[in-house]
């Protein structure tokens, strides 16, 4: 259900530090339901941990987006603008949302199993 490849953040985001690509775990799109639009961020837009990436919306709320760690966006998945059931469908694959260049703020990510307790207690 959750990578051991990937890490976590405590709301929700995950990054795969060797691809650098960004995205939302299977909990936050299963949380969300159905998403219906998800707002991207421009390409070079610099972010510091925490900062809001975008915004992704479903049938049931909006959700802001977090960037895991700091550093700048180097691309988007262009397919979720036609497409952003992909982030249901494959959220960890072809419903990535942005890649960076990354500069710091992996230090405070969570671990696999460190997530997979997180999301158990918040169950």
């Amino acid at each position: 259900m959750y990578p051991k490849n990937l890490k976590y953040t405590k709301e929700h985001e995950w990054v795969d530090l060797e691809t650098k690509k960004v995205g939302i775990t299977y909990f936050a799109q299963e949380s969300l339901g159905d998403v219906v639009f998800v707002e991207l961020p421009e390409i070079g837009t610099e972010l510091e941990v925490g900062d809001t990436i975008g915004v992704v919306e479903s049938v049931k709320a909006v959700s802001d987006i977090y960037a895991p760690v700091s550093g700048k966006v180097v691309a988007v998945n262009e397919e979720l603008l036609d497409s952003p059931e992909l982030i249901n469908q494959d959220p960890y694959g072809k419903g990535w949302i942005i890649e960076m260049e990354i500069t710091g703020g992996e230090d405070e990510l969570l671990d696999a199993a460190e997530y997979q307790k997180l999301v158990e207690e918040e169950k």
